[in-house]
Order: C-alpha cells, then sequence, then structure tokens
C-alpha cells in the first residue's frame, strides 16, 4: 500500500529519509499478515541527529508568537478531517483496529487537537508579592525545551497527538519515537499532517527503531527535557530510572487492571453493556480495560448469564467488516502470550465459561469465573479479550479485591445510588473511576493518569502545561538592597 510505503521512513530536520541501522522493521497487517512497508531503523546517531535538529529549530519556535503557533493546529485539524476515511482505512490496516474503534480513535485524537489550539494561549505568567515592597517578582511559565515521545501500538494516532501536539503548541520541540508495530499511524503519519500544516523543519522529528538498535540513547540523551512514555509498567520503570539518574522529567502513562464493580442495587441489563465493552473493545488491548469484573453475590447469577450471553453474540474476525467486534490481536507473541495465559489459569483451577480459541491473530473472548484468591492473573494486566468475573459479598469485600492489585489507572462502579458509588470510588486507589460508566475514556481537559505502577504524572489540560513547561522566576529590584558584607 502506498500510504504505508510513503510514509514508512525517519523523518528528521525536516527531510525524509532512510535509516542507517544493519537491520529493518517490517510493517504487518496483523489480520492478513500482508506486508505494509519495510523501514531500515535509526541508529543512535540518528536519534543524535533529530535531537540536535530539535534543539536548534526550538528557540525559534518557542519565540513565535503563540496566535501564530496556534493557526498551526488548526490546519493540522482540518487536515485529519479532510484525510479522515484514509486514516481510518490505515488503522483497520495497520492495527487490526476495527471500525468502531477507528471512530473512537479519530474522534478523541481530533478532541486532543481542538484542546491544542486552546494551549498555544493558555501558558500564563504570574507577578507575586515580595516582602521587600522596592522589589517585583516576576514568574514565567517557559516551554521546557525538547520533549522526547515514545508512543504504543494501541492507539498510536491517539496517543503520540496527545502528547505531541500539546508540547508542541507550548513551544516545546519534539523527538517521537513511535512503537515498531505501528510506525505509519504512531510516526510517519503524524510528521506528514504537521508537515503539510506548515510546521517549521526541525519542530517535530520521528525515528522509528527500536532499543536493540540504540539501547537508551533516546531517554538518556543531554538535550531532551522531558520524557513521556506511554507503554507497559517493566519498561515505565527502566525509563523512569534512566531519566533519574541523568536529571530529567517524565511522565509516564503505564498499564492497568481496571475493576468494573456492579454492586447489589444496579442496573444490571446496563452494567452488562458497559462490561463487555470496557473488556473488548480493541480486542481488550486498552490500558484502561476492565480485567476484573467484580459482581455483587446478589446478582452474580443474572449478570453472569447475561454477560456471557452478549458476549458470545461478539462478531470475531476481519476488522474492515462493519460488524466485526473483535478483531485480530497487534501480532503472534501477543496472541500467543493470551492463549498460553487462558490455558494456564484453568489449569490452576478457574472455570471457563467461555474458552476461546485462537485462529492466527485472532483470539475470540474468553470469560474466566471460580479463580483462586492467589491466581497470578487477578493481579496483571491482560492485554487481550479476556474477563475475569469475581463474585465479592458487600462493598468493604469489593473495595479489598479491586485494591489487591500493584495498579491503579482506572475503574468503574455501577449502582441506583450514585452517592453510593461515588463514596466507594472514593476507597479505591485508582487515578479514575467512573460511575454507572464503562472504564475506557479520556477527555482532553481532565487530568488522565493513574496510581501504585500505572503511572507518574498526569496528561490533559491544566497538568499537560505542568509536565511541558517550567516555571522561571525573575526578580526586580527597583531600590537598593541591603548586603550584609
Amino acid at each position: 500500500m502506498s500510504f504505508f510505503t510513503d510514509l514508512a521512513h525517519q523523518y528528521i530536520d525536516g527531510e525524509w529519509k532512510a535509516g542507517s541501522g544493519s537491520w529493518d522493521i517490517i510493517d504487518f497487517n496483523p489480520y492478513n499478515g500482508e506486508k505494509l512497508a519495510s523501514i531500515t531503523v535509526a541508529t543512535a546517531d540518528e536519534v543524535d541527529q533529530a535531537y540536535r535538529a530539535a534543539q536548534r529549530a526550538q528557540e525559534a519556535w518557542g519565540a513565535t508568537n503563540p496566535y501564530a503557533r496556534r493557526a498551526i493546529f488548526e490546519r493540522v485539524l482540518r487536515i485529519i478531517e479532510d484525510r479522515e476515511a484514509e486514516i481510518t482505512e490505515a488503522i483497520v490496516a495497520e492495527l487490526g483496529g476495527t471500525l468502531v474503534k477507528a471512530g473512537f480513535e479519530l474522534h478523541l485524537a481530533k478532541e486532543f487537537l481542538r484542546e491544542a489550539i486552546h494551549l498555544a494561549l493558555a501558558p500564563q505568567g504570574r507577578i507575586l508579592p515580595s516582602p521587600d515592597d522596592t522589589k517585583e517578582n516576576r514568574l514565567y511559565r517557559l516551554p521546557v525545551g525538547v520533549v522526547g515521545v515514545i508512543s504504543p501500538f494501541n492507539f498510536p494516532f491517539l496517543l503520540s497527538i496527545k502528547s505531541v501536539a500539546p508540547a508542541i503548541a507550548l513551544g516545546n520541540a519534539v523527538v517521537l519515537k513511535p512503537h515498531q508495530n505501528a510506525p505509519v499511524l504512531g510516526g510517519g503519519l503524524l510528521a506528514k499532517i504537521f508537515e503539510d500544516a506548515g510546521l517549521p523543519p526541525g519542530v517535530l522529528n520521528v525515528v522509528i527503531t527500536d532499543i536493540a538498535e540504540i539501547g537508551d540513547a533516546l531517554i538518556e540523551h543531554p538535550v531532551p527535557g522531558v520524557i513521556s512514555f506511554t507503554g507497559s509498567d517493566a519498561v515505565g520503570r527502566h525509563v523512569a530510572t534512566v531519566c533519574a539518574q541523568n536529571f530529567k522529567r517524565c511522565v509516564l502513562e503505564l498499564g492497568g487492571n481496571s475493576a468494573l464493580i456492579v454492586l447489589d442495587d444496579a442496573d444490571v441489563d446496563y452494567a452488562v453493556d458497559a462490561a463487555v465493552f470496557s473488556r473488548f473493545v480493541h480486542q481488550g488491548q486498552v490500558c484502561m480495560a476492565a480485567n476484573r469484573i467484580l459482581v455483587d453475590r446478589a446478582v452474580e447469577a443474572e449478570f453472569t448469564e447475561k454477560f456471557v450471553a452478549k458476549v458470545k453474540s461478539l462478531k470475531v474476525g476481519d476488522p474492515a467488516d462493519p460488524e466485526t467486534h473483535i478483531g485480530p490481536l497487534i501480532n503472534s507473541s501477543q496472541a500467543d502470550g493470551v492463549s498460553s495465559l487462558v490455558a494456564q489459569t484453568v489449569q490452576a483451577g478457574a472455570k471457563a465459561l467461555l474458552h476461546g480459541r485462537t485462529e492466527g491473530n485472532v483470539v475470540s473472548p474468553s470469560v474466566l469465573t471460580d479463580l483462586p484468591d492467589d491466581s497470578p492473573v487477578l493481579r496483571q494486566e491482560i492485554f487481550g479479550p479476556v474477563a475475569l468475573l469475581l463474585p465479592f459479598d458487600g462493598e468493604d469485600e469489593a473495595v479489598r479485591i479491586a485494591n489487591d492489585t500493584p495498579y491503579g489507572l482506572s475503574g468503574a462502579v455501577h449502582t441506583g445510588d450514585t452517592e453510593r458509588g461515588v463514596r466507594l470510588a472514593q476507597r479505591i486507589r485508582s487515578g479514575m473511576i467512573h460511575i454507572n460508566d464503562g472504564t475506557v475514556h479520556d477527555e482532553p481537559i481532565v487530568p488522565f493518569g493513574g496510581e501504585k505502577h500505572s503511572g507518574i504524572g498526569r496528561l490533559n489540560g491544566d497538568a499537560t502545561i505542568e509536565a511541558f513547561t517550567t516555571h522561571k522566576w525573575i526578580s526586580v529590584q527597583y531600590g537598593r538592597s541591603r548586603f550584609p558584607f
């Protein structure tokens, strides 16, 4: 497909070029195995070129009138709207995303770009009082300079935009490394759109590579002041360690093990709908997905029957089919891993109400219950179409089970009493909880992030300004200071 081959390049200082590494990343369609593109990886030297280009470009870009920066984003949004059908096809082809997933990702990407348009004008300085009445304290909010962004494979277009767009709108330059399973949607496409919108060369650079080629060059390089990483907690721990060693700030959006809790007074039919979507959207490859579905024993039988019936009705297969609910996982390693996890969990004593089959990278849904309390699967993120049903007796037990995980990203509580749900949500150590809704939500102005192993820092709205800017104090003495010597 020319769409992919045209964009499958490094983009450094406004130039499209091949990498000079010794091997290629092959971009495959995860459903049918079609080769979409081949990209020679960037080396550590090319990472250095990208950061140096960003450093050179940032000075002028940071001094650009924010109204002029805003105009770039207005054009970016129009380009995406004009190319929406083409981008939708790319999401299906490169990610195995269904049309529902593609619509969801594009909608949120446009919302975050609209927020970036606003962010260009958002930073404000302050005048602060001083105990010396002849002195003025000015507090400036400035770009951090250069931001390194590492984006994941599951929602690469959205999650690249989510860091790249606000960082650039706030006056920074960016070096973006997309995931090797989504090099075009997470990298090349974004570079092309910003190029067409008139972004100056060097402000956005894209390097397509892998740690096997560059080691820690992307995060330990002296130029970037902030690293924004979205991915697994294992890699996030390493990113945080290297950043700390090199005196860099990091924003980490990591994994989750969300609990969707159904209380005894919940609307069961509605809770089933929310739970099925929250667990199986994009084949469960979502950090906010409801890994664990906790159900009060008073409604357990009714909920379980209706939940299993609805899951059985989901259509599995070709993501290009408008009726498909569940397409392929991103690669064979993920598919094999999920299949093995289900088999091991059942062998260890869990009951499979549904036991999914694996054909190629397509894994059909599994629903497991009667899990032993010490089952490892209860405390880990499952990046695939596997639902765990866990009964509980009363709110205290629900809270205990929900908190019994190293993660704390999202969650949901279903109840007929809104304030009861809020009180329960306040007891769960998680960055986000939704009452009478699903677990998968993101909004441009609401702080997004997790507790525990689910991340460090927040993005969206004011939190994004904090992430990608810094304060500078300049004082002005209008009188004369008195010095002790």
